[in-house]
């Protein structure tokens, strides 16, 4: 069975999927108490930067040459999510005496130091990054977040590509 999607309706199935992958990140945080730390936070910024090009892209309806340039967009944004989101899971593998001391808070790090020095030692990471509270069938939180980077940048080149193989450039 094909399921025949023209590029609009992709692209609002792709809003409403990192749509709720947002809703399930603060459903974490609010009802089971995962305090996100300085990368899960940057990677929430993903997911809504990926949200909105997915819902911009879905109500502008493009055409063939359009879909290419949201879902090369889309591709970019969901690359550097997964860069966040391997980062995370690399220093949530490191051995106990490698893993970073625990620093400042985020909102402490962006309000007191220049910008591209707060996001060096977010990138960095810390010890709060490294701790692991939440698994399902094994994953945690930012192993998960790197599987749905690498599926929402699949998924939206496989719209354009869908597009291009579409007759007349829906």
């Amino acid at each position: 069975m094909k399921l025949n999607l023209t590029p609009r309706l992709a692209f609002l199935a792709g809003f409403f999927i990192a749509g709720g992958l947002i809703a399930f990140a603060l459903y974490l945080q609010y009802v089971e108490y995962q305090d996100p730390c300085p990368l899960c936070i940057l990677q929430r910024v993903v997911y809504i930067a990926l949200a909105a090009v997915f819902l911009i892209a879905g109500l502008h309806a493009p055409r063939r040459t359009g879909v290419f340039i949201y879902s090369s967009l889309l591709v970019m944004i969901a690359t550097i999510g997964a860069g966040i989101a391997g980062r995370h899971v690399w220093l949530q593998h490191l051995p106990k005496d490698k893993v970073p001391e625990c620093g400042p808070g985020l909102s402490y790090m962006l309000d007191r130091l220049p910008l591209f020095t707060a996001f060096e030692k977010i990138f960095r990471g810390s010890g709060e990054c490294a701790e692991v509270g939440w698994r399902m069938m094994g994953l945690s939180i930012a192993e998960w977040s790197l599987v749905w980077f690498v599926l929402l940048g699949a998924y939206a080149i496989y719209i354009a590509i869908a597009a291009r193989r579409t007759a007349g450039g829906v």
